[in-house]
């Protein structure tokens, strides 16, 4: 439980961030809150040359409204996007999930864009990314780029994220007014981790049907997904008991759905049926 030997470097901006990460020649890592790389390199499963500590770049923080778009800075807390008053405003569904996320500890320093960067596949925040179209924001050495939560989550702890990049910001597609949204998961007892988590985004028309649906689910499998199946069962259809049942079904087959030691590959498909079940009656009653 005690780390290797690493250097130290602290960036004072997102341009010479990048350039320690680049300097440190594929030996370094970016330490914001810390939550997710510190018990990795206490358990030796990471071993950098080099911690570069980006915590004080204060251009990395902070909500504000683009268009129709919230965007929030990389590292801002857990705690300070559950409780903004932009965030609970436009988009309550993501203060539900940052809300949940680990203990008092880990929300007071536990980042946004550390979770999202981290990539596990048992977070809170992934659900929430794939149901909002959301597009992450990164600084690399030939400048800014940016790209889907869809693209940017390739599997367990792996991202799309470009050689010597740091995430900078993440924006949010507000969802319609007229639509509700809910953060929903079963926790593993130990740990606090989705063992199945639904962020559901539901929005009923003037004529009774169900014009606006996007479900992202954490923890089933090896990455975060986007259920497009339960949304194309709701999709122009009146909300019913029996309508939540039908969509709630296929909740497990747009993703590879993983095992372990606490809920085997059938328990999880069963979650994920009751979790999106709950989600949606949630937003739907």
């Amino acid at each position: 439980m005690i780390p290797g030997e690493f250097g130290y470097e602290r960036a004072t901006s997102t341009v010479e961030a990048v350039q320690m990460l680049q300097d440190a020649a594929g030996e370094g890592k970016f330490l914001a809150g810390g939550h997710s790389l510190l018990p990795m390199l206490k358990l030796r499963l990471a071993e950098p040359a080099k911690l570069i500590d980006i915590s004080r770049i204060d251009e990395l923080r902070g909500v504000r409204m683009v268009g129709n778009r919230l965007v929030i800075g990389a590292l801002t807390t857990h705690h300070q996007v559950a409780t903004h008053p932009l965030v609970r405003q436009h988009l309550p569904v993501l203060a539900d999930a940052a809300g949940q996320v680990g203990d008092l500890q880990v929300r007071n320093r536990g980042t946004i864009g550390g979770n999202l960067a981290h990539a596990d596949m048992a977070s809170d925040v992934p659900a929430v990314a794939m149901a909002l179209d959301t597009e992450l924001h990164i600084q690399t050495p030939e400048g800014e780029a940016s790209m889907s939560a869809e693209e940017f989550f390739v599997g367990p702890l792996v991202t799309a994220m470009p050689e010597f990049g740091l995430l900078t910001t993440v924006s949010f597609m507000l969802p319609p007014t007229h639509a509700r949204g809910v953060y929903v998961k079963f926790p593993h007892p130990a740990s606090g981790y989705a063992v199945i988590g639904v962020a559901a985004v539901v929005g009923v028309g003037d004529d009774g049907t169900i014009d606006y649906a996007r479900v992202g689910i954490t923890g089933a499998a090896d990455v975060a997904y986007r259920a497009h199946d339960v949304e194309n069962v709701l999709l122009g259809n009146r909300p019913t008991t029996d309508l939540v049942r039908a969509a709630a079904a296929p909740a497990a087959e747009d993703g590879t759905i993983a095992g372990d030691a606490f809920a085997s590959e059938e328990y999880r498909r069963h979650l994920c049926t009751v979790q999106t079940a709950k989600a949606l009656h949630k937003v739907l009653t």
